[in-house]
């Protein structure tokens, strides 16, 4: 999986491309220890756009990276989900507990 990391003013969008797995967690958390310690970061968005898969270890990477960010007064979005990974997102009613952005 690639990810790449744009900042603008409060927010910071981490675009993910291809597999969202078990095997890119350390990718996944070295990409967003940065926005977490930037105090002038208030939300991250996680752009799935790119994703063509992901599993349940993502899922749980979703999932610590939105409490991390909660205890440091930060909130996690989700955007551009589509066909399987929307499914799959649906289907763990993450529409729940995360904000969904087009």
């Amino acid at each position: 999986m690639q990810i790449s990391t744009r900042n603008t003013d409060h927010q910071a969008t981490l675009t993910l491309q291809g597999r969202f797995d078990f095997h890119t967690h350390r990718d996944f958390r070295t990409a967003y220890e940065q926005p977490l310690d930037d105090s002038k970061i208030k939300e991250i968005v996680i752009d799935l756009g790119g994703v063509e898969y992901l599993d349940s270890s993502a899922l749980g990477m979703l999932l610590l990276l939105r409490e991390r960010a909660e205890s440091l007064g930060k909130t996690v979005s989700l955007a551009k989900m589509q066909g399987t990974v929307k499914q799959v997102l649906d289907v763990a009613n993450f529409d729940k507990i995360f904000p969904m952005k087009a």
